[in-house]
């Protein structure tokens, strides 16, 4: 099965105050198998021996940490920027299919742009590109050359991939003239000047650190393999033909838009196969061999415990994916939190994340989880990472350490669901000798953010039909 790479709710994310907005996901005609993506966490080996990037194992598990928080500093910036309460109205048709598109996902280093990456192939005849999997964006976009003559030529010299859409025999630009372009596309960022009725929709990203995007919008053909080894083309796929780059991103090669929205990947990928996209991630640390990976399509897994599900709050704070908790216990205690903390209307709530490492709770949340943990971690050497102003705040020495010393967090529904992480996804390893809380703290009002570290260990189900979150404890090791 040829490899694959998606990174999962996962990176920067664009500054917009949309309003209110309305699509419909259609039912899919074909019967298709899963598709599977692989996905690359950022500190992964195989992302450092990529040509045209520097990504990699960091030099140290300290230098790790500090990547980590670094990147999570400028994503909870991009989130509370984004976070716009919208009205849920839309609509998502049946799609009778039991088909899979499954893609592996491994784990990779950058500079404060992504956490997981996939491999994508795009055009007629297709190209690979490697693209941070984001789902807190829309578009799909990579670098590109397209009427700029000197665009990316020291890149292209050096054998980097840069998208040509001249050489696709399926690109077809968006015009600017078009409602696409100066309606649907407006929260994309599309310009609303047109020099000539034949010119392309262009667009112009600025990102949470300062990075802008500049190119046009189009469509092409996407090849994905199914699990049983047939190539299916994925036509009509927005793209995003970026000529102009300000800031970062020096590392890859694009992103793929994995939020919620009428034109995203995973929205245009699910329509294909079930409505449904699930992923399954690893612990940071383990070995090479076990793989992150993106699935399109139907897990049907029979190692899997039962799955539990959970209301997915689809078009309230799009693109994120937000859920409905009631409450946090430790070792079987419900903890006395507010209940607006858990009130997306009150300014707070929750979000599923893959592009966030630590889980970031706002202080009413914080304050009380950080209290029930005091007692056992008061037993060990009380220790700084000092990797920055946002490094976690309560770490300790590991010499004595088990993890039967450390109480049991769960996580709790509104509607009964219950997430049991394992201890090593909250208490976590900073650097050599050092554990940390794998909890920092986030300002309120605001949404607090269930990040990939404590998403570890389990395979998580997003149902865009049925508006629900399945999640289940897992090996991340499902066949193909």
């Amino acid at each position: 099965m040829e490899s694959s790479i998606i990174f999962i709710f996962l990176s920067l994310s664009l500054f917009s105050n949309n309003c209110n907005f309305f699509f419909q996901v259609h039912a899919s005609k074909y019967n298709h198998g899963k598709v599977k993506f692989k996905l690359i966490h950022r500190h992964s080996p195989e992302l450092g021996k990529m040509s045209g990037t520097t990504l990699g194992p960091p030099s140290s598990s300290r230098e790790r940490i500090k990547q980590l928080i670094h990147s999570d500093t400028a994503r909870l910036h991009a989130i509370s920027h984004r976070l716009v309460p919208r009205r849920k109205n839309f609509q998502v048709e049946t799609l009778r299919s039991s088909n899979l598109v499954e893609l592996p996902m491994r784990s990779a280093a950058d500079i404060g742009t992504g956490q997981y990456f996939v491999s994508f192939r795009i055009g007629s005849p297709p190209r690979k590109f490697i693209m941070i999997a984001d789902t807190g964006s829309t578009v799909t976009w990579m670098k590109c050359k397209y009427k700029c003559r000197t665009c990316f030529d020291d890149r292209i010299h050096h054998h980097e991939r840069i998208f040509n859409p001249k050489t696709s025999r399926t690109f077809i630009p968006i015009p600017c003239l078009s409602s696409m372009c100066k309606q649907d596309l407006a929260r994309s960022f599309s310009l609303q000047k047109c020099h000539r009725s034949t010119s392309p929709c262009a667009y112009d990203f600025r990102y949470s650190d300062g990075t802008k995007v500049l190119g046009i919008f189009g469509n092409d053909t996407v090849i994905v393999r199914l699990t049983n080894g047939k190539k299916i083309k994925v036509p009509d796929v927005m793209i995003g033909c970026s000529e102009t780059i300000f800031g970062n991103f020096h590392d890859i090669d694009g992103v793929m838009g994995l939020g919620f929205d009428q034109h995203s990947f995973a929205v245009k990928a699910a329509e294909k196969f079930g409505n449904k996209f699930s992923y399954c991630l690893v612990d940071h640390l383990s070995p090479s061999d076990l793989v992150n990976f993106l699935v399109f399509g139907e897990v049907d897994d029979s190692t899997l415990p039962k799955m539990q599900y959970t209301e997915l709050l689809l078009g309230i704070v799009n693109p994120y994916y937000a859920v409905n908790v009631s409450g946090i216990s430790i070792d079987g205690e419900m903890l006395a939190i507010p209940s607006y903390a858990w009130d997306l209307k009150s300014g707070g709530g929750f979000i599923v994340d893959s592009g966030s490492s630590l889980t970031h709770l706002v202080e009413p949340v914080f304050n009380q989880v950080i209290a029930a943990f005091q007692a056992p971690i008061s037993k060990f050497k009380k220790l700084s990472l000092s990797v920055g102003p946002s490094e976690p705040k309560y770490c300790f020495g590991d010499v004595g350490y088990k993890e039967s010393l450390m109480p049991k967090l769960e996580v709790h529904f509104a509607d009964g669901a219950k997430l049991t992480p394992p201890v090593k996804s909250y208490v976590i390893d900073a650097a050599e000798g050092i554990k940390c809380l794998g909890f920092a703290p986030t300002r309120w009002p605001g949404p607090s953010v269930i990040g990939n570290i404590l998403q570890q260990n389990h395979l998580w189900e997003f149902d865009l039909l049925n508006g629900k979150l399945g999640f289940a404890s897992s090996s991340c090791t499902l066949d193909d």
